[in-house]
């Protein structure tokens, strides 16, 4: 087991030649049951882990990943954490998420560099500040704070955007103060250490091939390395999720697409948070490197590949450049792909799933990061408890088919971009 990093430990540690540290965790073989498996190792599948651990005392789990850990979505996303949305269904589940972002390093005993540097959503029509309003008065109420700015503000703020664009004048903005970025990698490495201490086992490269059934319940996992019982299987694996539901014959209302993100040569600080494109999708932040870290939409068709085609780079970069023609002088460094569960609402499936045994954590869309603390936390109590939290009620499977959707705005391929 890992110790506890503290400013005494550091010093130990320099004092003798930095030989005392120990792995953050351990590389746990797999045993021959569990009382709760979960397939995937990302973000969401290692916060189910510790939070099932440390919130309900169930600590004979294990978490599969097929590769290492964080080598999925946790490590291709833009980094950007915020609870700036709309509809009840949503907002108070972001709300919870934000707020376990602000205690997370403190809970984890790790840096994972949280910076509530602010975000932006531009404006540049009266319609779209009459949506921004609407939108903000929603974060107000479910505490999550906003501030509608004026032009001029937004120019004191980012005198670098084009407000002179006749096409996209810049008319103000919604802000929410307490959004910001965090470290993915580090999230990803503190969850798994956090887990590890609480006696979960993380497995890696190990894969999953099959379910084991038993009178149609789900007791139990087939992988490259062997078969795994457990009484409850979780399933937290993004845009894999259709893949492995299929060996149940399950169907799910998801689609899989490629995201892809960027990272330009390094600047002197110039972005002051977060800045999205109110006419065009476009967001960016600035890294600790001080690469300016971007993305905009979807690649417009299903895949399961993590590389991308330029049509959507030379999207993305048009719209970068509409809103500050500057960055046209930019060395563009690398872009990578991540595999996003589009649902057809636009919003994420919590729930226990239709067979008894399994439980279902998917359909993140553009939210997965974000949502990391919330999402392990209200899964974790969904497995445990055998139903859902009221933060995550609304995001049951069957709302499909009863009508019960969450029409947030998801900007997915389809349908009616969602």
């Amino acid at each position: 087991m890992s110790a506890r990093y503290s400013f005494l430990s550091l010093i130990s540690n320099a004092l003798n030649g930095q030989t005392g540290w120990r792995p953050a965790w351990r590389n746990a073989p797999p045993k021959p049951a569990y009382d709760v498996i979960i397939v995937g190792g990302g973000g969401h599948g290692l916060a189910t882990a510790y939070y099932l651990a440390k919130e309900h005392g169930i600590r004979n789990v294990a978490v599969l990943e097929k590769g290492h850990i964080g080598s999925g979505n946790a490590g291709r996303n833009t980094t950007i954490i915020r609870s700036n949305y709309l509809l009840p269904g949503n907002e108070p589940f972001y709300e919870w998420s934000m707020k376990l972002w602000e205690g997370l390093e403190q809970d984890l005993n790790y840096n994972a560099m949280v910076s509530q540097r602010g975000i932006i959503n531009l404006i540049h029509s009266d319609a779209q500040r009459d949506a921004y309003a609407r939108r903000g008065n929603a974060m107000r109420l479910a505490g999550a704070g906003s501030e509608l700015l004026d032009a001029e503000t937004v120019r004191k703020m980012c005198p670098f955007l084009n407000f002179d664009n006749a096409r996209f004048p810049i008319k103000g903005g919604l802000m929410q103060p307490r959004a910001g970025t965090a470290r993915h990698d580090a999230v990803v490495w503190g969850y798994a250490r956090a887990a590890d201490r609480l006696g979960v086992d993380i497995i890696q490269n190990c894969e999953v091939t099959g379910f084991i059934r038993d009178k149609g319940a789900v007791v139990g996992v087939e992988t490259t390395r062997g078969a795994i019982r457990g009484g409850k299987v979780a399933l937290a694996v993004a845009g894999s999720t259709s893949r492995l539901t299929r060996h149940l014959d399950l169907r799910m209302p998801l689609e899989s697409h490629v995201l892809q993100a960027f990272v330009s040569e390094g600047l002197k600080p110039l972005i002051p948070g977060v800045i999205t494109f109110g006419m065009g999708h476009f967001y960016v932040s600035q890294s600790d490197k001080g690469g300016l870290v971007f993305g905009g939409d979807i690649d417009g068709y299903n895949s399961y590949a993590q590389r991308g085609n330029m049509p959507v780079v030379e999207d993305v970069l048009e719209g970068g450049m509409a809103l500050m023609p500057m960055i046209g002088r930019l060395r563009l460094l690398r872009s990578w792909g991540g595999l996003v569960d589009m649902s057809m609402d636009g919003s994420p499936i919590i729930d226990v799933g239709p067979l008894p045994g399994l439980y279902l954590n998917t359909g993140w869309n553009y939210g997965g990061f974000k949502a990391t603390p919330a999402s392990g936390w209200c899964f974790a109590y969904t497995i445990a408890q055998d139903r859902a939290h009221d933060f995550n009620a609304a995001f049951r499977l069957d709302r499909f088919r009863s009508g019960h959707i969450i029409d947030e705005k998801g900007v997915g391929a389809q349908p009616n971009l969602h």
